[in-house]
């Protein structure tokens, strides 16, 4: 009897055999004891209309006591005791499938049966009363899905089972047959589908490489590339001589920025790979070459150059090429294409990409990170994103000098948030401007700062910082709301129009907007009108350069009426 802390590793076989058979007959066999009469009697009840009992409760399924086994019957015993199911239908196959789950976790545990789990499983095969509710549950809850999948369950759609996998699972199959089942579902990139099917030959037979490097063609496919790296590593190791691996592993290689390792294994394989194959490895390797020596020279156009050839030329999945890119975009004060780049750069689990690519590199790409969420106004982020990397590049000066930037920005933007909301805006003002003293291109701080000096009433201040904060960030709609609020209230209507125009885009359906460019409007036009007459009054000849301010001096009443 296993202990009852311990949690069935069964389940999802269960699950599947629910799914797929649970019409068939209910055959008795040494993996499942129950008889159809005993379901006819009416022991097994449904979960519904049982009795309260506690889920704590649990028993182990016995065995009947068997007949001495057959000379055919040994054969099928393996070394360790677990019996080696026989042919005999649904059920015998279900029971195949539970010997090899039992046989990779090396354990001969029988799966424990509880009240929780037949409240949870109660409807496995027939054994359920008449009328009773089953849960659907599908093997694929236990898969990724591919991203039509995704995209059908986010429209509200079910998700159906791929019949490759029922038809797998079904009954008995070769792994080779498994893997071209895989083949298939590759070609029509159900890639989800085909890893499990090459998961399921590994099973049977983990010693074949070509499963473990056609599952990292499906990984690939799914975005998993350092997991498609480990597999492929797997089939070379098995097979040193598979030149597909290494081929498979030489373009993982590339697209992750290890152009030096890529053309290693490029020459391992042999017809697999060509000169040409070797030779643009050669080139990415040359572009980060100069990358790195634009950095330390500073030369950011330089850097940004190379880096965004080095991603052209295949190296698309290198987080510190795209760290490369956005740091240099940082620098030119291109603060929105930095924040782009960042989008499109890799994410990979911090583990698994400090173990790959080492940690000086993973950290810099984490500190590049926390300074485009920083210049983005995430500042929580920033400090996350750039304590993490100094703990994981702890002896980096650069790294630590970005983390105290991050930790003082955050403090005071925090701070001045705070002042403001309790009106106080001189002290604010001052906290959002020791902000700036650390990091002096960040906009989100100087569009703060001109808030409070718009409520302190200095306007002129005020649009300074929001000129300055629009050339870092030029579609940052509230820095030019403020703009033109400020620019109205020093009656400055032409400049006040101009960004109520953009922000009416920009904003668009925003009636606050709306109403505030159609009252600068009528300033506007009311001004033109007064400046038009006067200059007739004065015998002065004035240009109308557009029909608002025609119609203004046509609609005007009073003595100026005629004169024009």
């Amino acid at each position: 009897m296993e202990d009852e802390d311990k949690k069935p590793s069964g389940c999802c076989l269960f699950v599947l055999y629910n799914s797929c058979f649970r019409r068939h007959p209910v055959p008795v066999s040494p993996f499942n004891p129950i008889s159809p009469s005993a379901v006819s009697k009416g022991n097994i009840h449904n979960s519904n209309a049982r009795r309260p009992i506690s889920n704590q409760t649990s028993a182990a399924i016995p065995y009947p006591h068997p007949k001495p086994p057959t000379a055919d019957q040994t054969k099928l015993t393996p070394p360790g005791g677990i019996p080696r199911p026989g042919n005999g239908g649904v059920s015998s196959d279900l029971d195949s499938m539970i010997y090899d789950h039992q046989r990779t976790k090396g354990s001969s545990a029988l799966v424990r049966a509880s009240s929780g789990n037949f409240m949870l499983y109660g409807n496995l095969g027939n054994l359920r009363a008449p009328g009773a509710v089953t849960p659907n549950r599908n093997i694929l809850e236990y898969l990724p899905m591919t991203a039509k999948e995704m995209e059908k369950a986010r429209g509200g759609g079910k998700v159906e089972a791929p019949t490759s996998i029922c038809r797998a699972l079904s009954r008995r199959l070769d792994p080779e047959e498994l893997k071209e089942m895989g083949n298939v579902d590759y070609k029509n990139g159900r890639y989800a589908e085909a890893v499990a099917l090459y998961e399921r030959a590994i099973l049977i037979d983990p010693e074949k490489a070509s499963y473990w490097s056609n599952k990292a063609a499906a990984l690939m496919g799914l975005g998993l590339l350092l997991d498609a790296v480990e597999d492929c590593r797997e089939a070379i190791r098995i097979d040193p001589y598979y030149f597909r691996a290494h081929q498979r592993l030489a373009n993982l290689y590339l697209r992750l920025g290890e152009p030096e390792r890529a053309a290693k294994h490029y020459k391992l394989a042999k017809n697999e790979a060509s000169y040409d194959d070797i030779s643009h490895a050669k080139d990415i390797q040359v572009f980060i070459g100069k990358c790195s020596e634009a950095r330390k020279s500073r030369n950011w156009n330089i850097l940004l150059k190379e880096s965004q050839s080095a991603i052209s030329a295949g190296a698309d999945s290198s987080p510190q090429i795209f760290a490369y890119q956005a740091e240099a975009l940082l620098m030119l004060r291109k603060l929105e294409d930095a924040e782009e780049s960042m989008i499109d750069a890799p994410k990979f689990e911090t583990a698994a990409s400090t173990k790959f690519f080492g940690a000086p590199s993973n950290a810099y790409y984490l500190s590049v990170r926390a300074q485009v969420d920083m210049a983005e106004g995430k500042f929580e982020n920033a400090v996350s994103l750039a304590q993490m990397a100094a703990r994981i590049d702890p002896g980096s000066r650069e790294i630590a000098a970005v983390a105290r930037k991050a930790r003082s920005v955050a403090s005071a933007r925090s701070m001045g948030n705070n002042l403001f909301k309790a009106s106080k805006f001189a002290e604010a003002s001052l906290a959002y401007g020791n902000g700036l003293e650390h990091d002096p291109q960040n906009a989100i701080l100087l569009s703060n700062r001109a808030a409070c000096l718009s409520k302190l009433g200095e306007w002129q201040k005020a649009i300074e910082d929001c000129n300055a904060a629009l050339i870092l960030r030029p579609k940052y709609s509230k820095a030019r709301l403020r703009r033109a609020d400020c620019n109205a209230k020093m009656e400055r209507w032409e400049a006040s129009v101009e960004d109520y125009e953009v922000l009416v885009l920009e904003m668009s359906g925003d009636k606050t907007v709306i109403k505030a460019l159609q009252e600068a409007k009528e300033h506007l036009n009311r001004k033109s009108v007064e400046g038009i007459l006067e200059a007739a009054n004065g015998s002065e000849v004035r240009n109308l350069t557009n029909k608002d301010q025609f119609h203004g001096v046509v609609k005007s009443p009073g003595k100026y009426e005629g004169k024009i």
